[in-house]
């Protein structure tokens, strides 16, 4: 009995000394430039005085609007697209637990009883004969010994692959605010052109009611009372497509909040929502490391390392135990016995001689890993042209939102003076209609800059990975 209890022991401490033939990993360098881009069209790292440092950047901080933070919070906890990522990470987690469990012998207890008739004439003293046997034992099957790592490989391979799930949850995570953030700003921008087209078509009605008791006296031409209708159809066509445009960015908001937007929480235009944080991402290209995208292919990489130590050590025997102790007896009343005691302890040891697969399978590791690889990298230089895309914005947009801020106050001016001198009678009504139109245009053009400014702050939030404190 001690003796198998001594081969027990030894077999379960094997595997927790034997060796690992996964290769070093060691991280690739990234073959992106060291730092952001610079020049004309880039802050150059620079978001201004109080700007956040994108490594310590929570989402509070970049959307301080109370109604915007209260909106991506009810996302957070009522999205099905998160709640399936965060369902991947607890899947991930499990399948980790099974392949770590795999290490360790799966003990097992074990109790029967059999009755066996024997005939006169196949029984040994040629009378018929009952033999009766019952028996408990416990002890471990078929137990693999991981002596050159395979397990252990596969183990570390399933905990990468989890660690990379946990990363994708994190990055829908930060997908999740920035769409609920970029839903919420897109749509007070078209309650704000709304708005705009509603204000145009009451002052064009008002300009055409104007226009038409003329054209009752003659003193207008039938021209100008056309060209002010088309005006007024403009606008009235302008309000149904953003009043459409309104409708379609409420349900994408309620789509991305899994629910319903109350009413209360919605903007009122653009002017309604706090400012965006400023986010500094700095000159250095290596806050993208924290990147969720890029850490899951890291991850990733990682595991088709420990696949590769899993196929190298099926080149190797397969070493597996199989032992048990327990009692056995003829007479149920002396099943437990001291003369009842028994042991078995069998071991097996499976060398592969000729397996063309084994081979293929080792190919195969390598030509995943070398595919992950090249994987990683395209993560890296993408997520790098997104920053430096936002970053080229970023340095733009103020002073294209500053000229377009002055075409709209000279556009307005312009509308003024020819509006005042038609009713003087010195102008005809095509230059105010030209004016007019220049002004809808601009007043229209100056909130989609405004948009695409706000928008700009949202998406950099996202590529740099959102929430430096995450874990």
């Amino acid at each position: 009995m001690k003796k198998v209890w001594v081969y027990i022991v030894a077999c379960i401490m094997m595997p927790l000394s034997g060796c690992s033939l996964a290769p070093k990993y060691t991280r690739p360098a990234a073959p992106v430039p060291a730092e952001f881009p610079s020049g004309d069209a880039y802050l150059n790292g620079d978001a201004g005085q109080g700007s956040i440092s994108a490594a310590n950047i929570k989402w509070q901080d970049a959307f301080p609007d109370k109604k915007l933070q209260q909106v991506i919070e009810l996302s957070l906890l009522n999205n099905r697209d998160l709640r399936l990522a965060v369902l991947n990470v607890e899947r991930a987690r499990a399948y980790y637990g099974v392949q770590a469990a795999r290490l360790y012998p799966a003990i097992t207890a074990s109790a029967g009883g059999t009755d066996t008739h024997v005939p006169a004439e196949l029984s040994s003293t040629g009378d018929k004969m009952t033999y009766d046997m019952y028996n408990v034992d416990l002890g471990i099957v078929s137990w693999e010994v991981d002596l050159f790592g395979r397990i252990r490989s596969l183990k570390k391979q399933a905990l990468e692959e989890y660690l990379g799930t946990e990363e994708a949850r994190r990055g829908a995570q930060t997908a999740l605010i920035s769409e609920a953030a970029r839903a919420y700003i897109t749509l007070a921008a078209d309650l704000e052109r709304l708005k705009l087209a509603r204000a145009t078509f009451e002052t064009q009605q008002n300009v055409y009611g104007l226009i038409s008791k003329q054209y009752e006296m003659g003193i207008v031409a039938a021209p100008d009372l056309l060209r002010s209708q088309t005006q007024v159809d403009t606008a009235k066509g302008d309000i149904a497509r953003f009043t459409k445009w309104v409708a379609q960015d409420r349900n994408a908001l309620d789509f991305v909040a899994g629910l319903p937007v109350p009413e209360d929480l919605l903007p009122s235009g653009l002017g309604d929502i706090s400012p965006i944080g400023d986010i500094s991402p700095g000159l250095s290209s290596g806050v993208l490391l924290r990147r969720p995208d890029i850490m899951a292919a890291e991850h990733r990489l990682k595991a088709s390392y420990a696949f590769i130590g899993a196929a190298r050590a099926a080149f190797f025997p397969q070493i597996s135990l199989t032992t048990a102790v327990g009692s056995a007896s003829g007479d149920l009343s002396n099943l437990f016995s001291s003369s009842s005691k028994t042991w078995t302890f069998a071991s097996q040891a499976a060398m592969p001689i000729f397996d063309t697969r084994i081979r293929a399978a080792y190919n195969v590791s390598k030509a995943e890993r070398d595919i992950t690889l090249v994987q990683y990298e395209n993560t890296i230089q993408t997520a790098f042209r997104e920053v430096a895309d936002v970053l080229a914005v970023m340095g733009t947009i103020d002073q294209q939102v500053e000229a377009q801020r002055s075409v709209v106050d000279s556009a307005q001016k312009i509308y003024d003076l020819t509006r005042e001198r038609y009713i003087q009678g010195i102008d005809g009504y095509l230059s105010v209609l030209d004016a007019q139109r220049s002004l809808y245009g601009a007043q229209q053009e100056l909130t989609s800059l405004h948009l695409v400014k706000m928008a700009n702050q949202v998406r950099l939030y996202a590529v740099l990975g959102g929430d430096g404190t995450a874990n």
